[in-house]
Order: C-alpha cells, then sequence, then structure tokens
C-alpha cells in the first residue's frame, strides 16, 4: 500500500486495513484536505465520470488522493461505508486517461472491508503531473483547502512558466556536471556522456540509508545491480558497462560507484592510459549522477571519432531503472527532473550508422554540445520508459541519423511486445 500524505504532523500514513482506516477517522488524522478528498461512491454515467474526471485533474498539480467509500455525516464527522469493488479501480483509471486533457496517470488500491470482501475501499493516488494543470471541458482545475475550484487563465499561465522553468533549472544543473568534467581539459579526446535526476519534491535525507551506515559500498552495488539488470537493453553491446564502476568513494552530496579510472577524489589517473571512466553518484537527498566518459573513440580510422549513440541510449534507460529503484527505495512517487548531456561532439558522426547500417557515413553533428531535460512523473518512468527516453534522446538520434534504428527503445514497443 502506498504512503498518503495527511499533513505536516503525519507526512506518511500507510492504510493496510479497514481498521486502520477507521483509527484514523477516530483519531481526527484522517480528513478531507488539500490533498485528500472523499467520496461515499462513484454514480454511474457520462455525467458522473465527467466529475470524476474533474476531481482527479484537481489533484494534478500538487497531488493527493481520492477515498471511494467514505461518508460525511451530519455532525461533520466522517464514517466507513464499503461500496462494490467490481470493476471499479479499472473504470477510475479509464476515466482518468481518456477525459482529463492532457491524460492524468493514477494509482489505485484496494482494501476489502472485513465482514465481505466483495465490498470495501478504494484508494485513487494522484501523482504530482509534470504536465499540470490538467483540463476537463475546456476548463483547468484546481484543490484548494478542500474542495475544487477552476483555475483563472493567471493561474494557467504562471503553472506553464514554472513547468519551463523547472526543465531550464535542470539544465542548469547538467551545465554544472560539464563543469565538473573530472578529466583534464588537455586529456579530453572523446565526447563525454552526463545524466541526471532530481526529484522534484523530494525530502533533504531520502537516500541516506542507502549511502551511509555501515557496509553502504556493498548495498550500493547491490542497488545499482538491482536496477540495471534485465533491462530492455541486452540486445546493446557497449563498453564500458555501467556495472564496471564497482570502486566506492564518498563524495560531498553522498557516495559514489566509480571504475578504475578514476581516484577517490575523482580525478583521472595520471597512469591510465584510456579515457575511459565510469562513475554513478548517489546523492542523500535523491539525486543521480552518471558521467562516461567514452561516448565517441576511433574505430577503423585513426583520423576520425565516432559516437556511440547505442551508448547513449543504454546508459538513458539504465538512469531511468535506477530513478525507479530509487524511488521506490525511499517511497516517493513524486515528479522527477531528467537530463542527458553530451561534450565534444562536433563533427563526429555516428558509429551505428557507419557499421553496416547504411551504405553512407550519416551525417555530422553540427554542435560542440547535446542538452536535453525533462520533467516526468513515476508513472511516466514506470509505465513508459521508452517514450521518456525519446524525450531525453529523439533530438540527438535524428541528428546523427539514427532515430529510426533505436525506434523500439524510445517507443515501449520491447516492452509491449
Amino acid at each position: 500500500m502506498r504512503s498518503i500524505y495527511l499533513s505536516a504532523d503525519t507526512p506518511r500514513w500507510t492504510p493496510r486495513t479497514e481498521s486502520d482506516l477507521q483509527s484514523a477517522l477516530d483519531q481526527g488524522l484522517l480528513s478531507e484536505s488539500h490533498y485528500t478528498d472523499f467520496k461515499r461512491g462513484l454514480s454511474a454515467g457520462r455525467s458522473a465520470n465527467r466529475e470524476l474526471a474533474r476531481d482527479l485533474a484537481s489533484f494534478g498539480i500538487d497531488g493527493g488522493t481520492l477515498i471511494v467509500g467514505v461518508e460525511e455525516n451530519r455532525d461533520g464527522s466522517f464514517g466507513l461505508c464499503p461500496g462494490p469493488l467490481q470493476g471499479l479501480a479499472e473504470r477510475v483509471e479509464q476515466v482518468a486517461l481518456t477525459i482529463p486533457d492532457p491524460p492524468l496517470p493514477v494509482y489505485t488500491e484496494i482494501i476489502p472491508s472485513d465482514a465481505n470482501p466483495d465490498v470495501g475501499y478504494l484508494f485513487v493516488h494522484v501523482p504530482p503531473s509534470p504536465t499540470a494543470p490538467h483540463m476537463v471541458d475546456h476548463r483547468y482545475f484546481g484543490r484548494g483547502d478542500k474542495t475544487k475550484h477552476h483555475l483563472a487563465d493567471a493561474e494557467v499561465r504562471r503553472l506553464h512558466d514554472l513547468r519551463r522553468l523547472t526543465e531550464t533549472d535542470t539544465l542548469t544543473l547538467l551545465d554544472a556536471e560539464f563543469d565538473r568534467d573530472p578529466v583534464p581539459v588537455e586529456r579530453r579526446s572523446q565526447s563525454h556522456l552526463f545524466l541526471l535526476a532530481e526529484p522534484a519534491n523530494g525530502r533533504p535525507e531520502m537516500l541516506l540509508s542507502l549511502v551511509s551506515g555501515r557496509e553502504w559500498p556493498q548495498r550500493m552495488l547491490l542497488f545499482t545491480r538491482g536496477a540495471i539488470l534485465n533491462q530492455p537493453t541486452s540486445n546493446l553491446k557497449f563498453a564500458p558497462e555501467l556495472l564496471s564502476a564497482t570502486a566506492h568513494a564518498r563524495r560531498a552530496a553522498g557516495a559514489a560507484l566509480t571504475s578504475y579510472e578514476l581516484t577517490a577524489d575523482r580525478r583521472l589517473r595520471e597512469d591510465s592510459y584510456d579515457e575511459d571512466a565510469v562513475e554513478l553518484e548517489i546523492h542523500e537527498d535523491g539525486g543521480l549522477r552518471i558521467f562516461m566518459s567514452r561516448l565517441s573513440d576511433q574505430m577503423t580510422n585513426p583520423d576520425e571519432q565516432v559516437v556511440f549513440d547505442a551508448g547513449a541510449v543504454m546508459y538513458t534507460r539504465h538512469l531511468i531503472a535506477l530513478v525507479l529503484a530509487a524511488a521506490d527505495q525511499a517511497g516517493y512517487v513524486g515528479n522527477w527532473a531528467l537530463a542527458v548531456g553530451a561534450t565534444n561532439l562536433r563533427g563526429r558522426r555516428s558509429y551505428e550508422y557507419r557499421n553496416g547500417w547504411s551504405a553512407t557515413d550519416g551525417p555530422r553533428f553540427g554542435e560542440d554540445t547535446y542538452r536535453k531535460a525533462a520533467v516526468v512523473s513515476h508513472a511516466q518512468l514506470l509505465a513508459t520508459p521508452g517514450q521518456v527516453t525519446g524525450q531525453l534522446l529523439a533530438r540527438l538520434l535524428r541528428a546523427l541519423g539514427t532515430d529510426d534504428k533505436f525506434a523500439p527503445l524510445l517507443t515501449d514497443t520491447t516492452e509491449n511486445s
């Protein structure tokens, strides 16, 4: 069962039984608020479905939970009113994905009644949406202290501007990673790949237990291995792999796993013949950073380096898998800001394009750097990781002429087939 935010005093409440729900009502812990709404039941019909869509859309900005099976008494208190469960969750999910514009991903969970498992309570969790506000019947909806309301045009514009600002802020973080490149300028001959993730509304120490305490290196290794294995990128052959980062080091913001080529204080070793370094950095506050310095290399032509776009795809899918694992570790279902960037690209062509996939050499990349950010929901990361990969990488692959080759990994064809 997912945790529900009730208040600053009770930030995480996890009901598992009908008794838990009754106890929370009796103690006054659970009431209608900006983050919680109650429904006695859900009526049938088109009009009822659209009203449900408005209720769900109102939670899209800050997130919240709709609980079906709780009614308000005449004295203002609340009581349990278990209702039929068959088909209810499916109906709510269908409404959320078909009526609001844009569609609104939700999670549903059921607690059956102790007296009769065919009736009970439906919890509809609405994570904060990266595409909020959401429209129903040409009106945008938000939520006040306890009820939904129409949003004024100025508020809609403010929310859209805030979303753009969040992506801009993420690109600023990406630029900071460019500046942190551990390879000295005089030794940089290859293109370098940078990836990052930040929880939009995370807690200050949401991953502290992963990167501190006794045996934290082993926990980080197990965490990384568990997230990356069984990803739909096994047909992509590329080195160095992220799992080659097995050395451990403390960092100012958390801890890191690195390959041999990097020292404990994050410098390329003087005795390192290759420029091929890999690092995964995990921050106490939930932030993730990945650095990989072999996005390009010399292959058949010693006078030209080619870009390993397969490596960019594989590492981006790894980032998404690590974000989902971090969210599960921390019990966080909010939005994430992601970014992918690369340096030293100008004039380089795709290795995949030139390696038998096409009869021509392919286009050269026309800029020194590539930068792309996106703010995505937990539901998007879970259900459509390919589309998220496309949001981050499709422009780079189009410029290199290989977007068609990687289409299955950009559209979730692999997952759905």
